[in-house]
């Protein structure tokens, strides 16, 4: 039977509606205070990305009803106590169709209403007009309750804006980041000045500024000194130690302030540590490897 469009968009909507939904207990905003607040108290600024890849997870999982899902709430089972943050790399789950959306919207539910103390990144990258980005801040504030949301800032004031419009969250916008392809623009010299920097210039002026945060590649370690007197008090995403050679002491030694301000994230060298029955013991492992280190950067700050 042929079903026209708008009948299999209202069977999807119905489907939707019968799918349980774990309520949050988590507050409405998580503030930077308090994001110190758990850095301080586990002696980490570790943020774990849920890059979560079927062709990678162990073998067995793939016989379970959700996959996804079932590695993500192991991983987060296995390390929640070694880390302040987790970052599912929404094109992950996008791969996959409803699945793999359904999979996400069960992981951020689950985080939201055990481990409420988290700080959650939806890391999409987006950026559009504005009646666009609003949509797109209302999909992963509104619905999946992310605390913040990876942004690309390339459109400017207008693809922005939107997103710190929602005051009780946080715009993580891309600054400098840590693939090959970042000197392709990022560092290019516009008007006597590098587009990264002015990138952070600009954005100090955008209406709720107060609520942005950056990413800052680890693999740009060398730059931060200059970041840091643009931007002295932000928070930064600093993706790229672990498998990418970023080095979490020179992150620490020209990014640190004496909040912190500093979130670090690791993915591949932690979720995929081990491909057998174990691998949420293994991923716990390396993740207390870093967590070690961050203590003793920690530790600098007193």
């Amino acid at each position: 039977m042929c079903i026209r469009p708008f009948e299999r968009s209202r069977k999807l909507t119905d489907y939707r509606l019968k799918t349980p939904r774990l309520r949050s207990r988590r507050h409405k905003f998580m503030t930077t205070q308090e994001l110190v607040h758990q850095i301080h108290k586990k002696n980490s600024f570790l943020c774990i990305g849920l890059d979560t890849d079927l062709e990678k997870i162990p073998s067995h999982l793939l016989k379970e009803e959700d996959p996804i899902y079932a590695f993500n709430k192991a991983i987060i089972d296995a390390t929640h106590h070694l880390c302040v943050a987790y970052k599912p790399n929404i094109a992950f789950y996008e791969a996959y169709g409803i699945k793999g959306w359904m999979a996400l919207e069960k992981t951020i539910k689950y985080l939201n209403t055990n481990h409420p103390e988290i700080f959650t990144i939806a890391d999409a990258k987006r950026g559009d007009i504005g009646n666009t980005s609003t949509r797109y801040a209302k999909a992963f504030f509104e619905d999946l309750e992310f605390d913040s949301i990876t942004i690309a800032p390339y459109m400017g004031k207008d693809s922005v804006e939107p997103f710190l419009a929602f005051t009780n969250k946080h715009t993580i916008l891309l600054a400098l980041t840590s693939n090959t392809g970042a000197l392709d623009y990022q560092t290019k010299m516009v008007d006597g000045i590098e587009l990264y920097k002015e990138v952070l210039k600009t954005s100090k002026t955008y209406e709720n500024a107060e609520n942005l945060m950056y990413v800052v590649g680890a693999t740009k370690a060398e730059y931060l000194t200059e970041i840091r007197q643009i931007i002295p008090n932000s928070f930064l995403l600093v993706p790229g130690v672990g498998a990418q050679g970023g080095s979490l002491q020179e992150v620490c030694k020209y990014g640190m302030t004496k909040n912190v301000g500093l979130l670090v994230n690791s993915s591949r060298g932690i979720i995929y540590a081990s491909s057998t029955e174990d691998f949420a013991k293994e991923a716990a492992k390396k993740a207390e490897d870093i967590q070690v280190q961050m203590k003793v950067e920690l530790k600098k700050l007193n």
